[in-house]
């Protein structure tokens, strides 16, 4: 049981090695200033030359433990590595930035001293000559990656852009972030390089697909309530309650047309009675609003009528003004007209 564990301990040690070494492999020279003039400041305010690392995998690695030189010499294989140490400078621990993220970048300043912070390194950079840069792993004895840096105006860097180091002008340099070649960077390739998981592209995508959901839930919602109040109307047109309305239209015009045929007649009579048309007119309209019409055909017609209630006048002689003359005629007193 013993050798078991013994056994089991020795290959978990060794693939977390492996893991480890295949992490630190990812780790690789980004980019490179070496006569800084107008480019970042550290925390004192200083430019001094920098070297950014940068994470090519998807997962978070600490470069802690890890060695950058400029010393060529440190490539001879005979050398110790307490001797190939002293002529490097290790990354040091404690500085929650040298955790590296996926497909993130750490800028370190050399030609500084470390006391001075933990990105400060005493790593030697020329600042007009050629330069050899190495960066090895925890051990001081594999090399992860290295490149050598021309002679360098001010504010140029030595960058690596799609595999491929390259001189890069002043304006165009990016420490921290992705490197690019121009400044007019298109807004696909700064998206690619600001974006570099598709985290941001994957939230966008799906919000434009259930905004898309949304507005046609509205627009169908919508729509269907109108229909609805459409199909409503329709069948309230074809009810019995419209009726009254039309009834009461029919009686006004049923009065116009009446009213029409009146005053038709008393133009051709020029005016005369005319105070009987308006009496009867009157009257017609009253009994309109108090429902009490009759119905009829529809005209309604004023026929005098002689009653005959005074023909005894003349007979009554024995009623006569003894003063008046016998050939006195009876005052001339209108007929009552009859109404139906």
């Amino acid at each position: 049981m013993t050798r078991l564990r013994l056994l089991f301990s020795l290959l978990m040690i060794t693939g977390s090695a492996a893991v480890f070494a295949q992490g630190a492999k990812n780790i690789r020279l980004n980019e490179v200033v070496t006569n800084n003039e107008a480019s970042i400041q550290d925390e004192y305010g200083r430019r001094e030359a920098w070297v950014e690392l940068s994470n090519t995998s998807y997962l978070t690695y600490d470069v802690r433990g890890m060695y950058l030189t400029t010393d060529p010499s440190v490539l001879d294989k005979k050398m110790s590595v307490p001797e190939r140490i002293k002529r490097m400078s290790m990354i040091p621990s404690g500085e929650p930035r040298t955790s590296i993220g996926a497909r993130k970048h750490l800028v370190l300043f050399g030609n500084s001293n470390p006391n001075e912070g933990k990105l400060h390194l005493s790593l030697s950079i020329s600042l007009s000559e050629p330069v050899w840069i190495g960066l090895y792993n925890g051990n001081a004895t594999e090399l992860i990656d290295s490149v050598t840096v021309p002679a360098l105006a001010a504010n140029q860097s030595y960058a690596r852009v799609n595999g491929e180091w390259s001189i890069k002008a002043p304006e165009n340099v990016t420490p921290g972030i992705e490197n690019f070649i121009t400044a007019d960077e298109s807004k696909v390739a700064k998206f690619k390089r600001e974006d570099p998981n598709g985290i941001a592209m994957t939230i966008m995508a799906m919000g434009i697909v259930f905004f898309c959901l949304a507005l046609l839930w509205i627009f169908f919602t919508i729509f269907g309530l109108i229909m609805r109040h459409i199909d409503t109307a329709k069948k309230v047109a074809h009810q019995q309650p419209i009726k009254p309305i039309t009834k009461t239209v029919e009686k006004t015009i049923e009065v116009a047309h009446t009213t029409g045929n009146l005053l038709q007649d008393g133009l051709k009579m020029k005016g005369k009675d005319i105070e009987v048309y308006m009496a009867v007119i009157g009257l017609a309209l009253r009994q309109y609003e108090d429902d009490v019409h009759d119905v009829e055909s529809g005209i309604i017609t004023i026929k005098p009528k002689d009653t005959g209630w005074d023909d005894e006048y003349s007979k009554m002689t024995h009623l006569h003004d003894p003063f008046l003359p016998l050939d006195h005629k009876a005052p001339n007193i209108p007929r009552t007209p009859e109404l139906r």
